[in-house]
C-alpha cells in the first residue's frame, strides 16, 4: 500500500511540473501597463496545488492514446479555470478567505480589482487555448471541448454551485440539496478533466459514460474530504482557513452526517469510483491510484 501511496505521489509530482511548465509559456508575464494583472495571474495560477484536474485530464488521455502536447494544453486551461474560481471564491464579497496553498489570496497580495480581472482574465485565456488549432487538429474536436467547459463552468456547473453555496447559510438543506450543490460546484470540472481525454480521443460513448461515473463519484469523496479537513484540519495543515463553513451556518455532507459518516461516505463512494472502470485496462491505474488518493489525503 505504501509503494502505491508513493506512486501515486510521484506521478502527480511529475504532472504538476509539466502543467506548470506548459502555464508559464501560456501566462507569460508582460513588461507594458497592465503587467501587474499578468502578475496576479502568475501569482495565483503558479503558486503550487496538486493539479488533480490536469492529472485527470492526462490519465484519461493516456487511456486513448492521445497525443501528450494535445492534452497537456486542455489540462493547463481547466487549470486556469480552475484557479480562476479559487481567485474570486476567496474575495470578500464570496467566502472572504486570505490564505490560498498556504499564501496570501490574490486580492490580499493585490487588491480586489486586480484579483477580479485577473480571474477574467484566466477564464478568456483557457477557452482561447482550447480552441486554438494547436489542442487538436480537428475543429470538431476543439469545438466539443470548449462546449463540454462551457456546461461545467457556467450556470449549470461550477458557477451555479457557488451560487447554492452562498445561499448555503440561510436555508436549511439536506444531503440531496448538498449533493446537487458540490456535484455542480466541484463535481462538474472533476467530470469534464475525466471526459476530456475522451473526447480529445474520440472515444465510444460507452468510454465516455464510464469516465463520467468514475468522475461523479471521485468528484463527491473529493468534496466530502474537503469538508472533513475543514472540520478537523488546521490552517497551517490544510493551506487555507479551516473551520469556516461551521462558523458561516452552511450545511455539510460533515454537519449531516457527522465525521464517521462522512469518512465512511467518502470511502465508499472512491470504491464505487474505481468499479467504474473496469472497462479499462491497465492504463488506468493512475486513475484507480488517485482515488485512493483522494480519500486520503491531509490537505
Amino acid at each position: 500500500m505504501r509503494s502505491l501511496v508513493v506512486e501515486i505521489k510521484t506521478a502527480l509530482a511529475d504532472n504538476a511540473r509539466d502543467v506548470d511548465q506548459m502555464l508559464d509559456q501560456l501566462l507569460p508575464e508582460r513588461p507594458d501597463a497592465e503587467g501587474r494583472l499578468m502578475q496576479a495571474v502568475r501569482y495565483s495560477t503558479l503558486s503550487g496545488g496538486k493539479r488533480i484536474r490536469p492529472f485527470l485530464v492526462m490519465s484519461s488521455s493516456a487511456l486513448f492514446g492521445v497525443s501528450p502536447p494535445f492534452a497537456l494544453r486542455v489540462a493547463a486551461a481547466i487549470e486556469m479555470v480552475h484557479c480562476y474560481s479559487l481567485i474570486h471564491d476567496d474575495l470578500p464579497a464570496m467566502d472572504d478567505d486570505d490564505l490560498r496553498r498556504g499564501l496570501p489570496t490574490c486580492h490580499v497580495k493585490f487588491d480586489e480589482a486586480t484579483a477580479i480581472l485577473a480571474g477574467d482574465a484566466l477564464l478568456a485565456r483557457a477557452f482561447e487555448v482550447i480552441a486554438d488549432a494547436a489542442t487538436h487538429t480537428d475543429p470538431r474536436v476543439r469545438s466539443d471541448l470548449v462546449c463540454a467547459l462551457a456546461r461545467a463552468a457556467g450556470a449549470d456547473g461550477m458557477v451555479g454551485g457557488q451560487m447554492l453555496d452562498l445561499l448555503a447559510a440561510e436555508m436549511p438543506l439536506g444531503i440531496a440539496e448538498i449533493t446537487r450543490m458540490q456535484r455542480m460546484k466541484t463535481g462538474a470540472l472533476i467530470a469534464f478533466s475525466c471526459e476530456a481525454g475522451a473526447l480529445l480521443g474520440k472515444a465510444s460513448d460507452s468510454a465516455r459514460h464510464a469516465l463520467h461515473a468514475y468522475a461523479h463519484d471521485l468528484g463527491l469523496a473529493f468534496q466530502i474530504v474537503d469538508d472533513l479537513l475543514d472540520a478537523e484540519g488546521s490552517d497551517e495543515e490544510v493551506g487555507k482557513r479551516t473551520h469556516k463553513d461551521q462558523g458561516a451556518g452552511k450545511a455539510t455532507f460533515v454537519s449531516v452526517l457527522g465525521i464517521d459518516r462522512a469518512r465512511a461516505q467518502s470511502d465508499m463512494l472512491a470504491r464505487q469510483a474505481v468499479e467504474h472502470l473496469e472497462i479499462f485496462n491497465e492504463t488506468a491505474e493512475p486513475l484507480r491510484a488517485l482515488a485512493s488518493f483522494v480519500v486520503n489525503r491531509r490537505h
